[in-house]
């Protein structure tokens, strides 16, 4: 098998502050938990941003920018940034820090769909701040929009224009077919490396015979033309990642993705993740993926031409 590419997904815009302290927030919180997350061995950090006053998810290119170049300085990962942000924002706002940054990777969800993360806000009596019960509850009434013109838009300005290979996040069987119709119009280029995302509430489920019946379709319609990861959200996190990785995948982890280290038991770090997984992973017989040599399998086009 070859090497195992571990990303972390650091904050994410899902979770919110209640859930737990632990979930980093700040410049300083969002860097030193990814730079601990690359030394237990994670290759990719996937990057979204908030408002560190509030821990709002934000768009904004300065809160990107307040934490990107001392990453960047202090760990030789790959820096992946969000273009999903939130459903709340615009695809301008999405796009501001990606188009400014020119990022080696960026992730790319692969259709429009519903993103509804109300039934967490019934877990919750009291709020750290106000916006987080208005927040998840008014996503029963709320549309991820990813069209085709938008996507095409983002693998023009990120992909052709600035060099940015991408993370395909696709959240149902709809959206490897999306993929194959953006390659057979030749604006993606293989490898391509394809996320396989279970358990939120607007897409495929979060049980084996549906991770299956995804690597089948992938295999399909892609070949030997791709490479897989996998995250689930919630207690399926691990269980997932380790399907993924005995069958010759990719792995995602994160407190994006979990708030949890096991059952009933938050996380302390990102890190904590990666460990526990990168553990599993080598327990396994799989070699864990250096930034470069993830690099290398991705066909990214490295650190020195990212704009920090």
């Amino acid at each position: 098998m070859t090497k195992a590419i571990i990303t972390c997904a650091v904050t994410g815009s899902i979770h919110t502050p209640t859930m737990s302290p632990h979930l980093p927030v700040t410049a300083k919180e969002i860097a030193d938990q990814a730079v601990e997350a690359a030394e237990a061995g994670a290759a990719i950090l996937h990057l979204h941003a908030r408002d560190p006053d509030t821990g709002r998810p934000s768009a904004l290119p300065e809160h990107f920018l307040a934490f990107l170049p001392e990453i960047n300085a202090r760990c030789d990962a790959v820096l992946n940034l969000s273009t999903g942000g939130s459903a709340v924002m615009t695809l301008d706002d999405r796009l501001a820090a990606p188009l400014k940054v020119e990022p080696e990777m960026c992730s790319l969800n692969m259709g429009t769909m519903n993103f509804a993360l109300y039934p967490m806000a019934a877990r919750y009596d009291t709020w750290r701040h106000d916006w987080e019960q208005p927040f998840l509850e008014g996503s029963d009434d709320l549309v991820f929009k990813n069209t085709p013109r938008d996507i095409a838009r983002i693998l023009n300005d990120l992909g052709t224009e600035r060099g940015a290979r991408f993370e395909f996040e696709c959240y149902d069987v709809g959206h490897l077919h999306m993929l194959r119709h953006f390659a057979d119009r030749g604006l993606v280029k293989p490898p391509y490396f394809i996320q396989f995302v279970f358990g939120v509430l607007g897409g495929i489920g979060a049980n084996t015979e549906n991770l299956m019946h995804m690597k089948r379709m992938a295999d399909k319609l892609f070949g030997d033309d791709y490479m897989f990861s996998v995250l689930a959200a919630g207690r399926q996190q691990i269980p997932f990642a380790s399907i993924s990785a005995a069958m010759g995948g990719n792995v995602r982890v994160g407190l994006e993705d979990s708030l949890f280290i096991a059952r009933g038991e938050l996380a302390s770090s990102n890190a904590e993740q990666v460990r526990k997984i990168r553990r599993i992973l080598e327990e396994m017989g799989r070699e864990i993926a250096t930034p470069d040599e993830a690099r290398a399998m991705l066909g990214l086009k490295g650190a020195d031409e990212v704009a920090l």
